[in-house]
């Protein structure tokens, strides 16, 4: 359980009474006096698993203890475990110091950090319930304490990993490299199965320019003449491991989103993130999770919104008008003088449907397709370009008015909102980008307190990251007035 093993059943139930009976008979068949109050505990527990009931076990442990032979320190451990599961501070610290134990055993014995990162990760939950403890608003369930514990090791993962990285910098092959969980990321990913360019390969986007003899033709020749049979380069690929630990670092509510997109990543030489719409209501993330992920996988990218868009000049202008330009990918390849940046394209539902001046998803359904972004026809370079690196990352509230053919080009992400669980998670962040925002150095921030959390608690029953932000900001402006009076 220690490292990672899931509960008889996957549930604490049945394992607390698979467990207990178990131990039940152990006791009786030694036929000892000293036993039987411990032999009674446990048949109550098999019977009711609750917090009082494992404590009376722990209690008839030291009785039971004086007779040779009996488990009493593994069983006292695991009554730890179980009790830190339902909650407790004291036991979720006793646990951390086991597992730091371990991870001083595995160091001298050369078996890797990963209980290293768990012991650390114990410790705040350790923290974290104290605090929890004090809202008499705010009750975790055993799932969000779970989520809460692989969300802190993913931080304190990807903390110890980019300080490596800062010290001894490592060559990087994301396909020998282990997930945040110490699992084997090769295993758990999944190729998309397409060819791709060799590792360090470049991609020569614009062959040529139409039409060059003309005026126009000349002007947009001078334009591009650095680009024209010139081999891009393509974005090298990221530690896949430490891209998802700072991610699931930073959005814990959405690790399975983090996988889904990540797993077609492994094995690549280079990042190319299939056409992805994220959905989801307003305030959950969307758009900060799209800009997070592209910059952890070090992709040079464009953010687009796309309220008030109602024409086709995404895929660029004929060069025979006077507001003529390339389209939105060429622009970005000549700007970053990368073949495969990231476009993200904002609230992509919010384009206007009209065809007179043409139309975005019209213009889009060409450049999600690979075989026909690898001839994409710029009407202002006037030739066949190779967009087909170009990574398309969209948001939406919803996708009902998204025409079916497009959505039938793209992964659909259905992008969850967070829960109160995230609470001690999200208000300390906020808090402290505030301070920073507001030009000062965050550690002058005074952390959040128990009646403070559970003010937040009352008001923000999860669901839009903004009104969390807005409680945040309005409980910042009561600490002021406050200390403006004293």
């Amino acid at each position: 359980m220690l490292r990672g093993m899931a509960f008889f059943g996957d549930c604490l139930e049945d394992d607390i009474r698979e467990y207990a009976s178990r131990l039940s008979r152990r006791m009786k068949k030694r036929g000892r006096v000293e036993l039987l109050p411990l032999a009674n505990c446990l048949d109550e527990l098999a019977t009711e698993q609750s917090e009082d009931g494992i404590k009376c076990v722990k209690a008839a442990l030291e009785t039971a203890e004086v007779v040779k032979g009996i488990p009493a320190d593994a069983c006292r451990l695991r009554c730890q475990f179980y009790l830190a599961v339902f909650g407790d501070p004291q036991a979720a610290a006793a646990v951390a110091g086991v597992t730091a134990s371990m991870a001083k055993l595995d160091f001298n014995e050369s078996r890797g950090p990963q209980m290293l990162w768990r012991a650390l990760a114990w410790s705040m939950l350790s923290r974290s319930l104290v605090y929890m403890r004090n809202l008499d608003s705010f009750h975790a369930s055993r799932t969000s304490l779970f989520r809460m514990l692989l969300n802190y090791e993913a931080e304190f993962e990807s903390a110890i990993l980019h300080a490596r990285l800062t010290d001894e910098p490592t060559n990087k092959k994301a396909s020998t490299k282990k997930a945040s969980r110490g699992d084997d990321i090769e295993g758990s990913f999944e190729n998309d199965g397409e060819t791709e360019p060799a590792p360090n390969a470049s991609v020569v986007v614009i062959p040529s320019i139409g039409n060059p003899t003309t005026s126009e033709g000349k002007q947009v020749s001078i334009e591009f003449q650095g680009f024209v049979q010139r081999g891009l380069p393509l974005p090298v690929a990221s530690d896949l491991s430490i891209v998802r630990s700072q991610l699931v670092s930073e959005f814990p509510w959405v690790a399975s989103v983090a996988d889904d997109i990540l797993n077609r990543l492994v094995g690549r030489g280079y990042v190319y993130v299939r056409p992805t719409i994220l959905v989801g209501p307003p305030g959950c993330g969307k758009t900060r999770f799209a800009r997070r992920l592209i910059e952890e996988l070090r992709v040079p990218y464009e953010l687009v919104p796309c309220g008030g868009l109602s024409d086709s000049a995404v895929g660029g202008t004929a060069r025979r008008w006077s507001s003529g330009e390339p389209s939105l990918a060429i622009m970005a390849v000549r700007r970053h003088e990368c073949a495969g940046p990231a476009i993200i394209l904002d609230e992509i539902e919010k384009v206007g449907t009209g065809r007179q001046n043409g139309n975005v998803h019209d213009v889009l359904i060409g450049l999600l397709e690979k075989e026909t972004s690898s001839r994409w026809f710029d009407p202002y370079v006037e030739a066949n370009c190779d967009l087909s690196h170009v990574s398309w990352v969209m948001t939406a509230n919803e996708v009902g008015s998204v025409p079916a053919v497009m959505r039938d080009r793209c992964r659909i992400l259905r992008f969850p909102e967070p829960g109160p669980d995230q609470l001690p998670f999200l208000a300390p962040r906020i808090l402290e980008r505030f301070y920073l925002d507001a030009g000062h150095d965050s550690r002058w921030g005074t952390p959040l307190e128990g009646f403070e959390l559970a003010a937040l608690a009352r008001n923000w029953p999860g669901g839009s990251i903004r009104k969390l932000e807005r409680l945040v900001e309005k409980l910042v402006e009561a600490r002021e007035r406050h200390w403006g009076r004293q």
